[in-house]
């Protein structure tokens, strides 16, 4: 994927090496903990989530509608100097989000809407957000409470480690889905799908719409990879395919197999490994943001 020479994005805030590291991490990860039972749900819900409550539910207290982003607090002396690795991340997820901000702007103001910028956040281990505790198990999350993408930089080598999905347009996939769920929430969509889930009559018609809430936010990371190298030429050999193998590993029916329990559909919050790639290719092939209402008939 083609992006040094791109602009970077000034609405990141990078708290990596500021304490809360150590915390909770995929087994393997450096420090394992004794915490099984998150793990799973961490990886079985690994991210593009809308709200990490409905990750750490029943794991602690989550209080929403927070003020706002809240710096993990750490003992004084304890700052770690970031690497060169750590640092080029940095560098790429400013481009990749600067791409996204581009991209959505121009599509809301050919609609007569204006676009606000998220921000994003890149921690080590931890975080707290208006949704309350992030950490690194769960994998990138967006919380509408303070309008902001939280992303521990260490779950791009887990996609391409446990996931088997490397290369950098994967991470851009990643990236762009959850801002995928920031337009949602400046639409409005992501409101009227809340309300649609809090008045569902059972946990298997709440996830249903879960369901849909993820995959319109494929569709829409498909629409600014679409748009993204109509204006940047940002592809290179194998990117898409790359992304695909993102798309796929993710599904909850082969994160279901992975963990060894069976596929279960009506527990399924994200869409199933089909599902994925179709809503993705949907917004790739097209651009079109309205051929992303995947709360319109079958999926």
């Amino acid at each position: 994927m083609r992006w040094d020479d791109f602009r970077r994005s000034d609405n990141v805030d990078d708290v990596r090496g500021e304490g809360g590291g150590g915390g909770f991490r995929f087994p393997g990860g450096g420090g394992g903990v004794g915490i099984g039972g998150l793990i799973v749900v961490g990886l079985i819900s690994w991210a593009l989530g809308v709200d990490p409550r409905l990750i750490l539910a029943g794991l602690e207290t989550i209080q929403g509608g927070g003020s706002g982003y809240e710096q993990q607090e750490r003992p004084q002396g304890q700052k770690r100097e970031l690497s060169p690795g750590d640092q080029r991340e940095g560098e790429f997820v400013r481009a990749v989000l600067a791409q996204t901000e581009d991209v959505w702007r121009d599509l809301f103001k050919q609609s007569g809407q204006q676009y606000k910028d998220p921000r994003l956040t890149l921690f080590s281990g931890q975080v707290r957000s208006a949704c309350g505790r992030g950490v690194s198990a769960m994998g990138p999350f967006y919380c509408p409470g303070d309008q902001r993408v939280y992303l521990d930089t260490e779950f791009f080598e887990e996609l391409a480690r446990k996931f088997k999905a490397p290369g950098e347009f994967a991470r851009a996939y990643v990236i762009a889905h959850e801002v995928g769920h920031h337009v949602q929430n400046q639409l409005g969509i992501m409101d009227k799908a809340n309300g649609l889930r809090e008045r569902a009559r059972s946990e298997e018609e709440a996830n249903a719409i879960s369901v849909r809430i993820e995959l319109q936010a494929d569709c829409f990371a498909g629409v600014w990879a679409y748009w993204a190298q109509k204006k940047f030429n940002i592809l290179e050999q194998g990117d898409v395919e790359g992304a695909l193998t993102a798309a796929t590993q993710i599904g909850d029916d082969t994160l279901q197999r992975r963990s060894g329990g069976d596929v279960v559909p009506d527990s399924f919050t994200h869409g199933s490994s089909a599902q994925r790639v179709k809503w993705f290719r949907t917004g790739l092939q097209g651009g079109d943001p309205k051929q992303c209402n995947t709360f319109a008939g079958r999926l």
